[in-house]
């Protein structure tokens, strides 16, 4: 049994009879996306885990791409419907739209165990563990004979439109060079499986020898690394036309570590 964004308003804190209880099958999953509080947030989803695992993409409150400003969301590619509809509950209705991509994406949407998004954000929860990440959505079940805890609460990031899976890579990059400066670096990842688009990694003073790590969610789960492709810029014209490359680079999977 799969709840999309259970109901909040009439149905949180109510005794477990009443609303949505990992009770009411052999396997409940979760799908949190508009989990704020109703007042004054207009949440209309529960936010206490309910399930055998729970999922909260973006961390369950406020999902991206549901901020455009109203015109462009109203007159959207979906069209007028769609997009008035998208206005009016964009978090809301993001877990049907989650669920319908995770079909056509078996291998997407790895929720990653952890105590908080902030923990997650902050690399605490990454790589996998051994057993593995449950996948959010259709394919959630094929975890179910791995949950050992009470309540598990699984995290992880989704794009702003469709397609929405995006695979969680850690990259950690020292520089080369001969002076300190500031700017930018970007990674692109090219590997078996596919390839990425440009994601920025490091922002600020940039020291060579300087070891940098960052966690990218990417649009390709891009199977073995072939190739990483490095990009800086100092965001302006500097006459001594400073050199800055990349003594090493290291990508590491967060589905298998």
């Amino acid at each position: 049994l799969s709840g999309l964004d259970p109901a909040q308003p009439y149905f949180q804190g109510t005794p477990i009879e009443v609303r949505l209880d990992k009770s009411d099958a052999d396997f409940v999953d979760i799908i949190h996306t508009d989990s704020a509080p109703t007042i004054p947030n207009l949440g209309f989803g529960m936010s206490p885990a309910l399930g055998h695992i729970d999922f909260y993409p973006n961390g369950g409150k406020q999902m991206p791409g549901c901020g455009k400003n109203p015109v462009s969301q109203i007159v959207d590619l979906d069209g007028i419907w769609e997009g008035t509809r998208d206005f009016v509950a964009c978090n809301h209705l993001r877990s049907y739209k989650y669920y319908s991509d995770s079909i056509i994406y078996p291998d997407g949407f790895q929720g990653y165990p952890c105590a908080s998004y902030d923990n997650f954000e902050a690399g605490n929860c990454f790589p996998c563990p051994k057993d593995g990440c449950p996948n959010m959505g259709h394919f959630a079940d094929k975890f179910k004979e791995k949950i050992n805890s009470n309540f598990l609460k699984l995290y992880l990031n989704t794009a702003e439109a469709k397609d929405f899976p995006l695979w969680r890579y850690k990259v950690t990059v020292t520089l080369s060079g001969r002076s300190k400066l500031k700017g930018y670096v970007n990674i692109a990842l090219y590997g078996t499986g596919g390839n990425t688009r440009q994601h920025q990694v490091i922002e600020g003073t940039l020291k060579p020898a300087n070891t940098y790590t960052s966690f990218i969610d990417v649009e390709a789960n891009i199977g073995k690394v072939t190739k990483v492709k490095f990009l800086w810029n100092n965001n302006w014209i500097n006459p001594t036309f400073p050199k800055l490359g990349a003594a090493t680079i290291t990508v590491q999977s967060g589905i298998n570590g």
